[in-house]
């Protein structure tokens, strides 16, 4: 987070307004910056990150792109978005909130959204003795 950015606290208090009003059943991350600006004649990806249960959904505005133009990568912890269109090129390395499983990835995009939903995974494990 950057203690420079006006606007940390505004997204810290958004936050926790939308997790105070559903009663600790879902968190919300908004993401502000969340990485490099685009490359060639856009600005920073938009980003929502979403956990439900046992669900982890991220949400990425990338308008100008055609589906074919966007790749995806995760390594269970990071989201790696690659997206080119003909006026934007999009670069983007998401560290995810909670451990996910990579293999239950789906994905969508429709009218320049990306939704990429993800099987949380438990951190931790029983040991037995």
């Amino acid at each position: 987070m950057n203690r420079d950015d006006p606007f940390d606290e505004f997204f810290d208090e958004i936050e926790r307004m939308m997790n105070d009003m559903f009663n600790g059943n879902a968190e919300f991350h908004f993401e502000h910056n969340a990485g490099a600006p685009a490359t060639s004649g856009g600005g920073d990806v938009h980003l929502d990150i979403h956990e439900t249960g046992e669900t982890l959904r991220v949400i990425a505005d990338i308008p100008g792109v055609e589906k074919e133009h966007i790749d995806l990568q995760c390594d269970g912890q990071t989201l790696m978005l690659e997206a080119s269109g003909s006026e934007r090129t999009y670069s983007e390395r998401i560290s995810l909130p909670s451990r996910v499983d990579e293999h239950s990835a789906q994905a969508t995009y429709n009218n320049g959204i990306l939704e990429v939903t993800f099987d949380r995974v438990d951190n931790s494990t029983s040991i037995d003795i």
